[in-house]
């Protein structure tokens, strides 16, 4: 169990970042959903189905990717976030997303932390991720964490989708 800061700078939030099963499908989708909400407005719906996803996507997700998620001592999933390898050298950040109620309090950085530590046990050099032009607080979240923008921008169902990357160690 990881110690999460309060409001009130705190520690004393007991919440466990654990590989997520098919048992947390409904959590998941709430967190994701829930996380997104806000942002709904501004994505185009085919980014918004793919980024809260569907029962069918997350099966897929959970099958193809690592998934964690984020839980409190009454087990209640608060945050999730997938990895996966994608070359030698290379992991990949899907989906993070923290209810809005826990966001501020050391979450997502649990998350991102268990993922980095999983990458690079599996001997990822460098991770990068894909966010969208309307998640400008995640963007800054991620750059306090190390990412950096790369250039490299495609297209995300008629979005912009802003490739980031974070050396996790010296290539060998």
């Amino acid at each position: 169990m990881a110690e999460i800061e309060d409001v009130f700078g705190r520690s004393s939030l007991a919440v466990r970042v654990r590989g997520a099963t098919l048992q947390d499908t409904a959590g998941i989708l709430l967190c994701l959903r829930s996380a997104f909400a806000p942002y709904q407005a501004l994505y185009t719906p085919g980014a918004f189905e793919d980024t809260v996803l569907t029962p069918e996507l997350l099966d897929q997700r959970l099958k193809a990717m690592t998934v964690f998620v984020a839980e409190t001592n009454t087990r209640q999933i608060i945050g999730t976030i997938a990895c996966s390898v994608i070359s030698k050298v290379e992991g990949h950040l899907r989906g993070m997303g923290v209810l809005p109620a826990w966001q501020g309090r050391g979450v997502a950085k649990a998350l991102l932390q268990r993922t980095e530590d999983e990458l690079s046990h599996l001997g990822c050099e460098q991770v990068t991720l894909d966010t969208t032009e309307p998640l400008v607080s995640a963007m800054r979240f991620y750059e306090r964490n190390g990412f950096r923008r790369t250039g490299k921008i495609s297209d995300f169902f008629g979005m912009s989708l802003i490739e980031y990357a974070k050396q996790l160690r010296e290539p060998n």
